[in-house]
C-alpha cells in the first residue's frame, strides 16, 4: 500500500512528482526521453519504466550507478560479475536522490553497455496523484538490442541505408524488416506506461 503525506489540514498529498531526462550516452544525433515518475517508486519500478520507454526488452543485465554506489538486481548473474550491488528493490527514488539538477547512470546489457545518463530536472507537488508514469516526449528510436554496442549500432545503419551493401539483405532480416532510427511514438510507450503502476 502507498503511504501518502499528510499536509497541515490532515488531508493526504500527492506524491511528489520526478520529472527526468534520460540521455542514451555516446550516440549522436542524441536519443533522448523526458519522464514523470512517483518519487516514491523503488529504482527496480525505475528500471521497468526505462525499459518501456526505450524500447528495450529487458533480456540483460543492468544497473544503477549513484554517487559511487551500483544498484541492481540481486541475482545468481549479478553475483557471478563480482559487483558489489545493492538490492535496488529496497532503495526508492527520493531516498536517494538530493534533489534537482542531480545526474546519476542507468547502464543496461553489459556486453553492448548502453550507458544512459539521468538527469533529475525537477521535482515537483502535482495538485493529484500521478497514477503510473509518463512520457512527456523523447527523440528516435534506441538502438536494437544485441546490435553490438556503439560500434554495431552505427554498422547497423550505415548498412540498412546502404542497399549495394553486402551485408544489407541479411541486416534487414535481423531487425524484423524494417528499422526507422527516427522513430519515437510517446502515445504508444505511454499506453505501455498505463501498465505500470
Amino acid at each position: 500500500m502507498v503511504k501518502k503525506t499528510k499536509g497541515s489540514s490532515g488531508l493526504s498529498e500527492p506524491m511528489a512528482i520526478y520529472q527526468l531526462k534520460v540521455t542514451l550516452d555516446r550516440i549522436r544525433p542524441p536519443i533522448w526521453r523526458r519522464i514523470q515518475v512517483r518519487g516514491d517508486i523503488s529504482l527496480f519500478k525505475l528500471h521497468k519504466i526505462l525499459q518501456e520507454v526505450m524500447g528495450w526488452y529487458d533480456c540483460h543485465l543492468h544497473q544503477f550507478l549513484i554517487d559511487g554506489e551500483s544498484y541492481s538486481i540481486i541475482s545468481r548473474e549479478a553475483d557471478m560479475l563480482g559487483d558489489d550491488f545493492k538490492d535496488e528493490k529496497k532503495f526508492r527514488l527520493d531516498r536517494i536522490i538530493p534533489g534537482e539538477k542531480f545526474k546519476f547512470v542507468y547502464e543496461y546489457d553489459f556486453g553492448d553497455s548502453w550507458s544512459h545518463t539521468i538527469l533529475v530536472e525537477k521535482i515537483f507537488k502535482p495538485e493529484e496523484e500521478l497514477e503510473h508514469p509518463v512520457c512527456l516526449k523523447g527523440k528516435r528510436s534506441a538502438p536494437p538490442e544485441d546490435c553490438g554496442g556503439e560500434s554495431g549500432y552505427y554498422h547497423l545503419l550505415k548498412t540498412l541505408r546502404d542497399r549495394s551493401h553486402p551485408e544489407h539483405k541479411d541486416m534487414l532480416m535481423w531487425v524484423g524488416g524494417k528499422f526507422d532510427p527516427e522513430y519515437f511514438d510517446a502515445d504508444m510507450v505511454n499506453e505501455r506506461l498505463k501498465k505500470i503502476r
